[in-house]
């Protein structure tokens, strides 16, 4: 499972994808823009939106399924509820959470993270120091496999940015996510 805002998804989201996929051999991955996003104090981009460029953003990766139960359900998302709805859907299966090294300074702050601890394994991927990881791996019954990534600064805050002022974003975002948001005129100054 990867979820995210995904208010554009970028290219260290699909390098994180691919990370996932190739290094921790995953036969499947969940890609899951999420819905109201307790955390977030911006109003997100429209769920329509985000799904379709999500869903041109992964579009590459075979083992990726972008999924929009999260954009459904009303009230608050929380990763522990579609970790659950995930563990019901595929019992056998050994669950896995990817997540940059940003969200994982922040872990002890989700909803129910005990539980997400013990559903999952914490897939991160550095993005810094590797405080982040190491400061999961000292958290008690925490599973957490690291993942290598060259250094990434991409954003979707820096891609959000860009377009409010009039820059490029080619190199930010995949082609086909930067078409999209041109064709709808999304993230342009008021």
């Amino acid at each position: 499972m990867f979820g995210g805002a995904f208010d554009p998804p970028h290219r260290a989201h699909v390098a994180l994808a691919r990370a996932g996929v190739e290094q921790l051999g995953l036969g499947k991955l969940y890609v899951l823009p999420t819905g109201d996003a307790w955390h977030k104090a911006r109003t997100l981009t429209a769920a329509h939106h985000r799904l379709h460029m999500a869903q041109l953003a992964f579009a590459d990766l075979p083992q990726v399924q972008v999924d929009g139960r999260e954009l459904e359900r009303s009230g608050p998302t929380y990763s522990i509820d579609t970790l659950r709805e995930l563990q019901a859907e595929h019992p056998q299966a050994q669950l896995v959470l990817l997540m940059g090294e940003d969200q994982a300074a922040g872990f002890t702050r989700w909803h129910a993270w005990e539980e997400v601890a013990r559903l999952a394994v914490l897939g991160v991927a550095g993005r810094g120091t590797g405080e982040g990881v190491a400061a999961l791996r000292a958290l008690p019954g925490v599973r957490v496999e690291a993942l290598q990534l060259p250094q990434m600064p991409e954003s979707a805050t820096d891609v959000r940015t860009r377009l409010t002022t009039g820059q490029d974003i080619a190199e930010l975002v995949p082609p086909a996510v930067a078409s999209y948001i041109e064709s709808q005129h999304l993230y342009q100054a008021t």
